[in-house]
């Protein structure tokens, strides 16, 4: 694990969160490289009833409790992935949700992955998940390495970053964790 990732992600998901907006995700499949920018995400951790690790360590949430700098993927209602980057200290049991992307370069990659285009093609945790061929074959992925990285890049201005309730949750409905940066269009919901 690169050091500068590990110390930038070693905090509690709710901080990492905003400061994840404005990051690159670089996936590489057969040479093509896509670059896609975080836009939205949103923070869970052990303390939180809308998380996976609520209720502590399982095999599915083994890696939420790993260390900071990897990718945790669940599939979900019987169709979908999902990814999260793993925060925090080991044993914390915290990841943030990748809710959406804005596509940077590679595009038309992801056109063929997901035969959509416009907004539609990476607005939500699914969408940008199929659009980047994210799946369980990279749970436990190191995001330092390919073929998906975490590039950090210099964090979003304040002004520039709505904190609001999550979506698409049943419990801990009002926690403040989902974040988003202001105007932009990939944005899955307003």
């Amino acid at each position: 694990m690169n050091k500068l990732l590990s110390v930038f992600l070693q905090k509690p998901a709710y901080e990492v969160a905003p400061l994840l907006l404005g990051c690159i995700l670089e996936r590489e499949i057969d040479g093509k490289k896509m670059r896609v920018r975080i836009v939205e995400t949103e923070a869970y951790d052990e303390t939180d009833a809308a998380s996976h690790s609520y209720k502590g360590q399982t095999s599915r949430t083994e890696i939420m409790f790993g260390e900071a700098g990897y990718l945790y993927v669940y599939f979900t209602y019987g169709m979908h992935y999902c990814c999260n980057v793993v925060t925090g200290k080991k044993g914390d049991g915290s990841a943030v949700l990748i809710r959406a992307v804005e596509p940077v370069e590679g595009e038309e990659c992801m056109r063929e992955l997901r035969n959509v285009e416009g907004i539609q093609l990476t607005n939500g945790p699914a969408k940008l998940c199929k659009a980047l061929a994210i799946d369980k074959r990279l749970n436990g992925h190191d995001l330092t390495e390919a073929p998906l990285k975490l590039i950090i890049q210099k964090p979003a201005e304040a002004s520039k970053i709505i904190q609001t309730k999550r979506v698409g949750i049943s419990h801990a409905k009002d926690i403040l964790w989902r974040f988003y940066l202001s105007g932009n269009r990939y944005v899955s919901k307003l």
